[in-house]
C-alpha cells in the first residue's frame, strides 16, 4: 500500500503543478472549463491506450519505442507551452486590466485555451501512463492486493492533488498585476525542461550527440530520484546530471522563449485604421 501510495503520489504531484501552473495562467480567460476537463479527459484515456499498448511501444524502433514516444510528447508540450507563452506575453496586460477595471474577461483566448487543453492532456497522459507501469511493476514483484493498491492509489491522487490546489490557490494570490508575468516565467521554465528531458532520451538512445553525459553530478544535494528533486525536475527542469545536449536545449529553448515574449509584450503601434 505504502509503494503505490508514493508512487501514484509523486507521478500525481508532477502533472498538477504543471496543470496548476497553467491555469493560473488562463485564469482570466472565459470558457476554459470545457479545455480544462477536455484535456484531462484526453490524458486519462491517452494514458490508458498507452499502458494497454506499452508492449507492442516499448519493443518499436529496436527498443526505443517508449523513449522516441516520451519525447515526441515532450516536443509538442514544449510547442504548445511556448505559444501560450507568447500569448499571453501579448495579452496578459489586457487581460488584467480587465479584470481588475470591471470584473470582464478576455473572451478572444480560444487558441491558447487549445494549447493548455494539450498540455495538460500530456501531462496526464505521460504521468498516468507510468502510473499503470509502476503499479503493474510492483504489483508483480511484491504480490500486492487489489485492495491495497487501490487504497495506496486512492490516498496518492487525493495527497498529489492537494498539494497541487495548493500551489494553484499560491499562485493566484499574487496580485494581477504581476501574475502573468510570475507564470509567464514558470512556463518558459517548464517549457525548456521538458525540452531538455526530450535531449535527454534522445541522447540515451544515440539519436542526438550527447556532448557529454554528465556536466556535474549534484545528486549529493538534491537527487532527482527524491521528490523533491522530481518536483523540481517538473517545475524548472533540473538534472542532478546533466547531458552537455540537454543543458543546450534548455538554455536554447529558455532563451527563445523569453526572447519571443519580449517581442509579443511590445506596445504595438496601431495603423490610422485602428486608430
Amino acid at each position: 500500500m505504502l509503494a503505490s501510495f508514493i508512487i501514484v503520489f509523486r507521478e500525481v504531484l508532477e502533472a498538477g503543478l504543471i496543470v496548476g501552473i497553467v491555469l493560473a495562467a488562463t485564469v482570466g480567460i472565459s470558457r476554459r472549463a470545457p479545455y480544462l476537463w477536455g484535456g484531462v479527459f484526453a490524458g486519462v484515456a491517452g494514458a490508458c491506450l498507452v499502458a494497454a499498448c506499452i508492449g507492442a511501444l516499448s519493443s518499436a524502433f529496436a527498443g526505443n519505442g517508449q523513449d522516441l514516444f516520451n519525447a515526441a510528447i515532450l516536443c509538442f508540450a514544449v510547442i504548445m507551452l511556448g505559444w501560450h507563452s507568447v500569448w499571453m506575453a501579448r495579452h496578459g496586460r489586457e487581460m488584467a486590466r480587465q479584470m481588475q477595471d470591471m470584473g470582464a474577461s478576455v473572451t478572444s483566448g480560444e487558441t491558447t485555451l487549445l494549447a493548455m487543453a494539450a498540455v495538460i492532456a500530456v501531462a496526464i497522459l505521460r504521468e498516468g501512463s507510468e502510473v499503470v507501469l509502476f503499479l503493474y511493476g510492483i504489483a508483480t514483484a511484491a504480490h500486492l492486493t487489489a485492495f491495497a493498491i487501490i487504497a495506496g492509489s486512492a490516498l496518492g491522487v487525493a495527497a498529489g492533488a492537494a498539494v497541487s490546489w495548493g500551489l494553484y490557490r499560491g499562485l493566484l494570490a499574487i496580485p494581477l498585476r504581476r501574475l502573468f508575468g510570475v507564470t509567464g516565467w514558470l512556463i518558459a521554465l517548464l517549457a525548456a525542461g521538458m525540452a531538455g528531458q526530450a535531449a535527454a532520451l534522445l541522447a540515451n538512445d544515440d539519436i542526438i550527440p550527447a556532448f557529454g553525459y554528465q556536466l556535474w553530478d549534484t545528486s549529493w544535494l538534491l537527487s532527482t530520484g527524491s521528490l523533491l528533486g522530481r518536483a523540481m525536475q517538473a517545475l524548472v527542469g533540473y538534472s542532478d546530471r546533466p547531458m552537455g545536449v540537454q543543458l543546450a536545449a534548455y538554455t536554447a529553448t529558455l532563451a527563445t522563449l523569453v526572447c519571443l515574449s519580449k517581442w509579443a509584450g511590445r506596445p504595438r503601434i496601431l495603423s490610422k485604421q485602428e486608430s
